[in-house]
C-alpha cells in the first residue's frame, strides 16, 4: 500500500485508491479527459486521465480501482497522471487502508458527552439531550462514526464526535470566566451544534454530502432534529427552545459561512467562537502533522493564507 500521505513528485507508483469523485471533462481544444478525486486513510489526491483508450477499463465514484500513474506537481499541489486503471478485486485491498479514524477512543468521548448531559442543572435540557444522545441508539451509532466534515477538519470517522466534545470542553471552560452566561444552555448548544451532520455526511468510505445535505445542510436538520425532541417533551419552556435554536442557527458566526443570522446572545457568540477556534486549531495541527518532522517552516497553507512555522525548540 502506497499512502497518498507519502506520495513524492516524480515517483511512479502502481497501487489500489478509492475513487470519491468522477468527472468527464474537456481540455480548452475539445479533448475528453477525467478528472478523479482518489483517498486513502491518510487523504485525498486529484487523478487526471489525460488519454481514454482500452487500458482505462469501466468504473464509477464509490469504486475502488486500481491505477498506474505517475505523480506530478501543479501549482506546489501534487496530483496523479493516470495511465491505467481497473476495477480493484476482491482481496486485493483492505478497507480499513481507506478509512480515516480518529486516533481518540470513541467510547471515551461519548462517555464525556454523557458526563455533560448527567452534569445539567436544567431538567428539561438534560432530558433533551438524554433523548438525543442516550436514548436513541441510531443517532449514537451516528455520531460516534461520522466525520466532522468533508475535508476542512476532523474529515475522518469519529471525527464529528470530537469536534463535539472538543467545543462542549471550550464552552464548558469559558461559561464560568464571563458574567451573563447560561453554562447549561451553552454547554448544551455546543453538544447540539453539529448534531445534523449525521445526516449531512454520508458513512465511510464515501464521506460525502447526502442528496438531503446538499439540500438542506446541517444546520437546517439539526435544528429540526432538535425541534422534534424539543416537542416530545412536556413543559419544555418556549424563551429556552428559543434561546438554544439560536445558538445552533448562528453558530458559524456569519451570514457569508452559512448562518442564517448572527449570534446574538452571549452563549451563541461563544459557541461561535469555539467551533471556529477548534476547527482552525485542527486545520493547523494537520498541517504540522503532514510537514517533515525536522522542517521548522512546513510550507504555504492556502486555507490561512500563509507559511506555517514548526515551533522545534
Amino acid at each position: 500500500m502506497r499512502y497518498i500521505e507519502d506520495l513524492k513528485s516524480g515517483e511512479t507508483i502502481v497501487c489500489h485508491y478509492l475513487c470519491k469523485k468522477k468527472e468527464s471533462l474537456k481540455t480548452k481544444s475539445g479533448k475528453n479527459y477525467l478528472s478523479l478525486v482518489l483517498a486513502d486513510r491518510t487523504g485525498e489526491i486529484l487523478g487526471r486521465v489525460w488519454t481514454l483508450n482500452k487500458d482505462i477499463q469501466s468504473f464509477e465514484s464509490g469504486d475502488f480501482i486500481k491505477i498506474d500513474a505517475t505523480v506530478d506537481s501543479y501549482l506546489d499541489e501534487l496530483q496523479l497522471n493516470i495511465r491505467k486503471i481497473r476495477k480493484s478485486g476482491e482481496g486485493e485491498y483492505l478497507p480499513a487502508d481507506y478509512i480515516p479514524t480518529t486516533e481518540k477512543d470513541v467510547n471515551e468521548i461519548y462517555r464525556a458527552v454523557c458526563a455533560y448531559v448527567a452534569s445539567m442543572q436544567n431538567e428539561h435540557l438534560k432530558k433533551l439531550l438524554n433523548a438525543i444522545f442516550v436514548q436513541n441508539d441510531e443517532v449514537k451509532a451516528a455520531f460516534l462514526s461520522r466525520s466532522a466534515a468533508r475535508s476542512m477538519h476532523h474529515s475522518y470517522m469519529g471525527g464529528l464526535c470530537e469536534h463535539t466534545l472538543n467545543v462542549a470542553q471550550i464552552c464548558d471552560f469559558l461559561a464560568p470566566r464571563y458574567k451573563f452566561v447560561n453554562r447549561d444552555l451553552l454547554v448544551t448548544a455546543a453538544l447540539l451544534h453539529d448534531i445534523g451532520k449525521i445526516y449531512e455526511l454520508s458513512e465511510f468510505p464515501e464521506n460525502d454530502y447526502t442528496d438531503c445535505g446538499r439540500l438542506l445542510g446541517h444546520i437546517t436538520m439539526g435544528v429540526n432534529l432538535v425541534t422534534a425532541e424539543i416537542a416530545k417533551i412536556q413543559g419544555f419552556p418556549a424563551n429556552l427552545q428559543n434561546l438554544l435554536l439560536h445558538c445552533l442557527l448562528s453558530h458559524h458566526g456569519k451570514l457569508e459561512f452559512g448562518s442564517p443570522i448572527l449570534p446574538k446572545t452571549i452563549e451563541a457568540f461563544i459557541l461561535s467562537q469555539a467551533d471556529e477556534t477548534d476547527a482552525h486549531i485542527k486545520m493547523f495541527e494537520e498541517h504540522l502533522t503532514k510537514a517533515p518532522p525536522t522542517a521548522d517552516w512546513t510550507g504555504f497553507n492556502r486555507k490561512f493564507g500563509r507559511e506555517i512555522r514548526r515551533s522545534n525548540l
